[in-house]
C-alpha cells in the first residue's frame, strides 16, 4: 500500500560525497565533471528543502565525518594531501572550505585519530519526506498507485499503451523515473544495486550526532533520534548485490553489526531492531540518465546512491525536456 522503493528505505543521508569518495571520482571523471556533480547534490537539497519545508522532512545540519580504518593508512594521507586542493575546487559552490580536520570527539576505535569533517552535510527523515511529497502531490490532484507493476509499454502516434499487472492505460507522455529498477523497462546504462541497512533498537545517553561514512561511502551511519542506523557493505559481494530483489545476507548483515561492535559502540550494549534494503541505480558514470527515448517516452534513471541528494533536480530537468 506504500511506497516500496529505495526512496523510502534510504538511510536519509544529505550529502554531497565523503573526500575519498570525491578523490576516487577524479580519477574516472575530469574536474568539472565532478564539480557538477557535488553542485548537483548541492542544487538538488537545496530544491528538496525548498520545496517541503525542512521541518516537514526534519532537516538537521549536524555535519558529516569520513573515518578511516587503522588499516587504512595511505588512504587516509591521500585525503589528507589533497585536502586544500579539493576544499579549492568546491570553493565557488560552498563559498567555504568544505572539509576540515576534527579529533575523534565520539571515542571510536579501530580508526585514525582525525576524522575529516565536511560542515554542510545534513540528514533528514525518509518517512516524513515522503509523507510531506504524497501529501504535496496529491494536494495538486495527481494520482498515485501503488503495488501496481508495469509490465510494458508501448508506443503509438499521440499516445503511449501501458500495460501492467492489473489493467492496461493510455497517457500522452511517459516518464521513466524508477531508476534501480529502470532496467526492467529501458537498455539504458543503468543496473540495481541493494543496499542494506540495520538500525539499533533506543540507546540510552547516545551521544552520537552526524552523518558518518568509512571506506570511501561503502559503509555509511548516523544517529536517527537515539538509535545507530548502519548501512553498505555492498563491496564485499557485488555481484549478489546487483539485484532488484529486497534481501539481507549473512556476510553482509554479520559485517555491519561486527562494525557496530568493535568500531562504533564498542563500549555500549545494543540490540538491532529491524534490517531492511533498498534498491539504488548505478552505472559505468555517475552521472544521472535524462533524455527523451522516443517522440513520447522520457527517462530520469541511474542516481548513483545520491537520490535525496539529486532526485528534486532531475525531476525538475526532466519536466524541462517538454518545454
Amino acid at each position: 500500500m506504500l511506497p516500496q522503493g529505495a526512496s523510502t528505505k534510504n538511510a536519509g543521508f544529505a550529502c554531497f560525497g565523503s573526500l575519498s569518495e570525491i578523490l576516487d571520482d577524479l580519477r574516472s571523471h575530469s574536474e568539472e565533471e565532478v564539480i557538477q556533480l557535488v553542485k548537483k547534490r548541492f542544487d538538488g537539497l537545496k530544491l528538496l528543502r525548498q520545496t517541503l519545508g525542512d521541518t516537514a522532512i526534519n532537516f538537521q545540519q549536524l555535519g558529516g565525518y569520513e573515518l578511516f580504518s587503522e588499516d587504512n593508512k595511505d588512504l587516509f594521507e591521500s585525503c589528507l594531501s589533497n585536502k586544500n586542493t579539493v576544499n579549492k575546487l568546491l570553493k565557488p559552490i560552498f563559498r567555504d572550505d568544505v572539509f576540515s580536520l576534527k579529533d575523534n570527539i565520539f571515542n571510536f576505535k579501530n580508526i585514525k585519530e582525525y576524522y575529516i569533517f565536511n560542515q554542510f552535510e545534513g540528514q533528514i527523515d525518509t518517512g516524513n519526506m515522503m509523507e510531506a511529497l504524497l501529501q504535496k502531490v496529491q494536494s495538486q490532484g495527481i494520482k498515485i498507485l501503488n503495488t501496481i507493476s508495469v509490465e510494458n509499454f508501448s508506443e503509438g502516434q499521440n499516445e503511449v499503451k501501458i500495460r501492467t499487472n492489473q489493467f492496461e492505460l493510455s497517457s500522452s507522455k511517459l516518464f521513466i523515473a524508477t531508476n534501480g529498477f529502470a532496467s526492467q523497462l529501458l537498455k539504458e546504462q543503468v543496473k540495481p544495486a541493494r543496499a542494506q541497512v540495520l538500525i539499533t533498537k533506543p540507546i540510552d545517553n547516545l551521544n552520537i550526532k552526524g552523518t558518518f561514512h568509512l571506506e570511501k561511502g561503502y559503509y555509511y551511519f548516523r544517529n536517527i533520534d537515539n538509535r545507530i542506523l548502519l548501512g553498505g557493505g555492498r563491496n564485499l559481494d557485488f555481484k549478489t548485490e546487483e539485484t532488484a530483489q529486497f534481501g539481507e545476507t549473512e556476510i553482509i548483515q554479520n559485517k555491519l553489526e561486527e562494525l557496530l561492535r568493535t568500531t562504533i559502540l564498542p563500549n555500549t550494549k545494543f540490540e538491532i531492531d529491524h534490517r531492511w534494503s533498498g534498491i539504488m541505480g548505478v552505472g559505468n558514470k555517475k552521472k544521472a540518465i535524462v533524455k527523451q527515448l522516443s517522440s513520447h517516452v522520457f527517462c530520469g534513471v541511474r542516481l548513483g546512491g545520491m537520490g535525496v541528494a539529486i532526485g528534486s533536480l532531475i525531476g525538475k530537468e526532466l519536466v524541462q525536456l517538454l518545454d
